[in-house]
């Protein structure tokens, strides 16, 4: 107790440097963004290849893509791709009434048909289920998804049924605001795994050095992030977690039933096999398959990211475009 209280002063009073500055924004939908990461054609396959598109989930901001030193976005930009960002922004009144489907219907859609032309789409834990369906409806060469659920029914009973009474008690709150506040989705998180939570902070107070300033970018990451628009979040809790819509293909998006397995374009899924947060058990069963033992943070950010993860989906986007 006394080295898990130590460990969450240690995090409370760390410095940290000043964030850096948002890349431009190339296109706006609903406040949201589309930001330039730069890079572009290189040598090869790359030398014709289109924008990749990045869509991160609607929980948490999408900082987990572009850490410091550890960033895909800008690792990938340097290979010779140009790359997007779909940065979701603050959900503003507009947005309030619009569901996890109408995000992909009024804001990712209509941002990858500005740009003009096909879009290698990768999307990451919720943003990679948003992705799919996008995948389906709009101009996209090809899709990899990132810790992504898509059969619902793979979380844990335990899990689900915490959720949807985390849900019930929300609502009036929710109602009241129009929103979901941050904090009653990171006391969901929390409950996955309680002690996990309590021994992280414990083996903090003993590190220093690059493994601390790391934990410390981590945490903060993992507690920020706007709340989610109501209609999204009733949609979240009722339709994808309760209800396992796209597992048992129900989920519909433009008035459309999405199904992966009928996409006509390559799909990857990159499955963390010791993921908590999101199981392997929930990954789509459709297209190729990469299954990595990091977990659902490490696994983008970790130190063996950069083999396990990066490099393999440069890959395969390269062989993608190659064939394409």
């Amino acid at each position: 107790m006394q080295a898990a209280l130590a460990g969450l002063r240690k995090y409370q009073e760390a410095e940290r440097p000043p964030p850096a500055p948002l890349m431009p924004a190339i296109a706006e939908a609903h406040g949201a963004a589309l930001r330039d990461y730069g890079g572009g054609p290189g040598t090869g396959s790359n030398a014709a290849a289109p924008p990749v598109l990045f869509v991160p989930s609607l929980i948490n901001p999408p900082g987990v893509l572009d850490m410091g030193d550890r960033s895909l976005l800008r690792w990938l930009g340097g290979q010779g791709r140009r790359v997007l960002l779909l940065d979701w922004g603050w959900p503003g009144p507009d947005r309030r009434t619009l569901s996890v489907a109408g995000h992909v219907e009024r804001i990712l859609l209509p941002l990858m048909r500005g740009l003009g032309g096909p879009v290698d789409l990768v999307g990451y834990c919720l943003g990679g289920t948003m992705a799919l369906a996008a995948a389906r409806l709009g101009p996209a060469r090809s899709v990899a998804t990132i810790a992504a659920p898509w059969h619902f029914d793979g979380f844990p009973a335990e899990a689900r049924a915490g959720l949807d009474g985390l849900w019930a008690a929300a609502q009036p709150a929710v109602r009241a605001l129009g929103l979901l506040p941050m904090e009653v989705l990171q006391s969901a998180f929390w409950s996955l795994d309680p002690a996990r939570t309590i021994a992280k902070f414990e083996a903090f107070a003993g590190l220093d050095g690059e493994e601390a300033r790391t934990f410390v970018m981590l945490e903060d990451w993992a507690n920020d992030g706007p709340p989610l628009a109501e209609a999204a979040a009733r949609e979240m809790f009722e339709t994808l977690f309760a209800g396992n819509a796209p597992g048992t293909g129900q989920w519909a998006v433009g008035g459309e039933r999405i199904d992966p397995s009928a996409l006509s374009i390559p799909l990857l899924n990159i499955v963390s096999t010791t993921d908590r947060i999101v199981p392997a058990a929930t990954a789509v069963r459709a297209g190729e398959r990469l299954d990595l033992a990091l977990g659902h943070v490490g696994m983008v950010v970790g130190s063996r990211a950069r083999q396990a993860l990066w490099e393999p989906l440069a890959g395969w986007l390269s062989r993608t475009a190659a064939s394409c």
